[in-house]
């Protein structure tokens, strides 16, 4: 009796002289055990070769390193190359150390392109689709591809040019009836899931990259859509791209268009050829297939341990590895890997790069900007219930803080008291109105990671582009708005000077507020964290105010607390604008006309320095100043997010 099993997936399925597999990909007809393109192919539409040898990752998991990968060795080439394995098997770590998105301090070996060694910036020259949605969901498909296109494509193209290249991705990716449909998010109905991975697909198809890797692309699609996205890559790996790919569990359909399979148990290879040889390999080894059965369930099966090896081929306890170490297979990648070695070694290990191949960034410092500060007020004029949310509660609180200060007199002590409290009340809404803007880099983190290490554009680029976007129009805004309502309702004083000086206060203590906001927020991951966090810093400022305790009677081992407080500085600095030189009258049914204090004396009693212009201007200044420096501490965390894993 014939140990192999025949297995049948219906006649449609049924290939022409491939009837054990099910499979009718050309290029399973080839004679040897792996699929190599052809030698004398034109060079510039030759499929590039991606060899890697001896890989070992190691990952540290709670304080402990971890051996993830283990001397992992392979040749990908033209057509769809597959990683598959079971949960935690190493299949996105061996991708991402292929597509150089590990850091190289913890990966050891070596990965070769067509025989030299990757450049520097290969990640930049290669498309990466990763597994989460990373497209703004409040443009449409064509605006998110045009965002790439006019990023990633050289600025020399003209804007024709670039429109051209989103139509060409749009056609081959067969988005044309929702190119022009937002992409979606939870309160803008969008696209389709497949079609919202196709466009993340296209955001790396604009720059023509020979080598495209994906991690899970058919993650979270149902079975269809994920066979549809599948064949729009099975034709793109037809016009000369080498595509990589880890995937967990397709469905036959999409398993028949494999080209090269890899198969991972705990770290190490278990299998590495053709998709084609790969049931046979198994079923010379004693694991036989049943009738009917997905071969990349049976694979996973056996991967797993569930599938019990025929006792006359051998051990059952005999690990996988050691069964492909000693196959004909094995023994040809190791020929062709030694091959390549020897290139490698021809050419003194040089790089790409050496041969004046770079590629870096395609476009200027100033232009990252502006793309990157349209696509902002895009999703600010389309997602605006934040942004109008905010401006009515300044309008509101303006009016409600202006009714209970009411045109405050200069009596004694209402009137002292009553100017006092508006001022910490004031600076409290406008600092305690800032906590929305702990969500500007937390919201987007999973798109700038990916689009930086892509090289869209720089940091610098990215972080004065969100930060300029915010704060001219959800910080500068509302709070001159809510100056202008409460300070005249209020019935501070008109002078011009002094108008300007208290708006300028607000305007310094509201940034300061939004810089320590945005501090948080590129240094969390997760926006509740941040909101405490800061919450938390507000309160122990508002304590070191002045207002609700006299920093003078405070003990002395606490009172430098008072030096990193934004009402501290901006106490004093509308007191002495209101108080310096007023003077204040008995309360009525006293003599009216008689001084009973003045606004100095009260500002000696705070221990505020009211020495003018001086005194004044140095705590708008240590404000501005506060802000700056919490701005540039927040681009230091947005750089040390890891864009490597």
């Amino acid at each position: 009796m014939d140990d192999k099993v025949e297995i049948s997936f219906g006649d449609d399925a049924a290939p022409a002289g491939f009837a054990g597999t099910g499979i009718d990909n050309p290029v399973y007809q080839s004679e040897t055990l792996l699929h190599f393109p052809d030698q004398q192919t034109d060079s510039s539409s030759k499929p590039l070769t991606l060899s890697f040898h001896d890989i070992c990752f190691f990952a540290k998991i709670k304080k402990e390193e971890k051996q993830i990968l283990d001397n992992i060795s392979g040749i990908f080439c033209g057509g769809l190359n597959a990683i598959l394995g079971p949960t935690g098997s190493g299949k996105s770590s061996l991708l991402d150390v292929l597509a150089g998105r590990k850091d190289p301090q913890n990966v050891s070996g070596k990965v070769l392109l067509d025989g030299k060694a990757t450049p520097s910036d290969f990640r930049l020259m290669t498309g990466y689709v990763v597994q989460d949605d990373v497209v703004m969901g409040t443009l449409t498909i064509r605006e998110n591809l045009s965002f790439s296109a006019a990023l990633r494509l050289p600025q020399s193209l003209t804007s024709d040019e670039r429109n051209h290249r989103v139509k060409q991705v749009i056609e081959e990716l067969q988005l044309q009836k929702c190119a022009d449909t937002k992409v979606g998010t939870e309160l803008i109905r969008g696209v389709s899931g497949g079609e919202r991975k196709r466009c993340n697909i296209g955001m790396e198809l604009i720059t023509s990259p020979r080598i495209l890797f994906l991690d899970e692309p058919t993650s979270g699609l149902d079975a269809n859509t994920a066979s549809h996205v599948m064949k729009i890559l099975h034709q793109m790996s037809q016009s000369g791209r080498t595509i990589i790919f880890s995937i967990h569990q397709p469905r036959f359909s999409i398993y028949r268009m494999f080209d090269t399979l890899v198969l991972l148990s705990a770290g190490r290879v278990a299998y590495h050829g053709l998709a084609a040889k790969s049931i046979d390999y198994f079923q010379e080894n004693g694991y036989e297939i049943e009738s009917h059965n997905n071969p990349a369930d049976f694979f996973l099966d056996v991967l797993m341990g569930e599938v019990e090896r025929n006792s006359q081929a051998g051990p059952s306890d005999e690990p996988l590895e050691l069964l492909y170490a000693r196959s004909e297979i094995k023994e040809e990648v190791d020929r062709k890997l030694a091959s390549i070695w020897s290139v490698h070694q021809l050419s003194g290990g040089r790089s790409e790069e050496n041969s004046g191949h770079r590629a870096g960034y395609k476009t200027s410092f100033a232009r990252q900007i502006a793309i990157v500060s349209g696509r902002t007020v895009k999703n600010l004029i389309r997602n605006p219930q934040t942004s109008i949310l905010q401006l009515v509660i300044m309008v509101v609180f303006g009016a409600i803080v202006g009714a209970i200060y009411w045109q405050v007199d200069q009596s004694y002590p209402a009137g002292l008291q009553n100017r006092y409290g508006a001022f910490f009340f004031i600076i409290m809404n406008l600092v305690f109105g800032n906590l929305d803007a702990v969500e500007l880099f937390v919201k987007e983190r999973r798109i700038f990671v990916h689009e930086n290490a892509s090289g869209f554009y720089r940091v610098s680029s990215y972080f004065l582009a969100k930060v300029f976007c915010d704060i001219l129009p959800r910080r500068t805004v509302p709070t001159l708005i809510f100056c202008s309502i409460a300070y005249f309702m209020i019935g501070f004083q008109t002078d011009a000077a002094k108008c300007f000086i208290f708006a300028l206060t607000m305007l310094s203590v509201a940034f300061a507020g939004a810089s320590l906001a945005f501090l948080f927020s590129a240094s969390v991951n997760v926006f509740a964290i941040g909101n405490l966090m800061i919450a938390l810093c507000y309160v122990f400022m508002m304590l070191f105010s002045g207002f609700m305790v006299n920093i003078g009677t405070v003990l002395s081992w606490l009172q430098w607390i008072k030096w990193l407080s934004f009402f501290r500085y901006a106490m004093s600095a509308v007191s002495i604008n209101e108080l310096h030189g007023m003077e204040f009258y008995c309360s009525p049914g006293q003599n009216v006309t008689t001084i009973c204090a003045t606004g100095d004396q009260y500002l000696q009693q705070q221990n505020i320095k009211f020495d003018v212009p001086w005194d004044l201007w140095q705590n708008i200044v240590a404000l501005a100043s506060m802000a700056l420096i919490l701005l540039f501490l927040a681009y230091v965390q947005l750089r040390r997010i890891k864009k490597l894993r």
